[in-house]
């Protein structure tokens, strides 16, 4: 997804997981933030919004929301809502999603996996799991694009493969990549803003902005600021 980001000012968000409240601290600093500010308003949500933490039903449900006053939201796809959606779509078994922190996500909505299990076979759970997600939230998890780019900046979950145009980059890199990208940023034509390996305070490397500082593991979620010639933290 190509953006313009001429006059504009923009707020990148780190990994959610599910630490709802976080979220919505977050957004207040944005608003108060961006409260005088004139011109185009973006927010982008970097992805891995469930999984882990306690609320995520609770902030697919806010991202579905209209945005706060006067901004645009873009959310990208994440590893964790692909994994969820190839569960759900009968891609991946159960337990594969369990172990990235899928138990956390249906808790949020309201499913116990130790009951259902005492009660119902292995077939039968995923039935119920599968029908039990608001539609609404499946149709958000397919929808989510992977990339936000301009010619200055690219917004990903996880980053990109230094070298290959934009383009040509895959899906997988862009919501997995590690050492890849981390040891090749030598090659980057641009800024890119992105998440997935948790540090304590965001990682400025080159031209690599790490923002993913472990809400759900009791770090704060982070997000930053570029635009109008300043770029700014902020954290909750």
């Amino acid at each position: 997804m190509k953006i313009q980001l001429g006059g504009a000012i923009v707020y990148a968000v780190g990994d959610v997981h599910g630490c709802y409240g976080q979220l919505l601290s977050l957004e207040r600093q944005i608003e108060a933030d961006a409260a005088g500010f004139k011109g185009r308003k973006l927010i982008v949500m970097l992805g891995d919004y469930i999984d882990r933490g306690p609320e995520s039903a609770q902030v697919i449900e806010h991202l579905l929301q209209t945005p706060p006053e006067g901004f645009h939201r873009i959310c990208l796809a994440g590893n964790h809502e692909a994994a969820f959606l190839d569960y759900l779509e009968g891609r991946l078994p159960r337990d594969a999603w369990l172990a990235m922190g899928g138990g956390a996500a249906l808790r949020s909505y309201g499913m116990d996996l130790a009951y259902l299990s005492n009660l119902y076979s292995s077939a039968q759970i995923d039935d119920m799991v599968r029908s039990g997600i608001p539609q609404q939230h499946r149709d958000f998890l397919r929808t989510l694009p992977i990339m936000a780019y301009s010619r200055q900046v690219a917004f990903v979950h996880a980053g990109i493969r230094p070298g290959l145009p934009l383009e040509r980059q895959d899906e997988r890199d862009i919501l997995y990549i590690r050492d890849e990208f981390f040891d090749n940023i030598h090659l980057l034509d641009r800024w890119v803003i992105h998440g997935h390996t948790p540090v304590e305070k965001p990682e400025l490397k080159g031209r690599r902005l790490n923002i993913d500082t472990g809400a759900y593991m009791g770090g704060p979620l982070t997000a930053v600021q570029i635009g109008a010639g300043r770029a700014r933290f902020f954290t909750a």
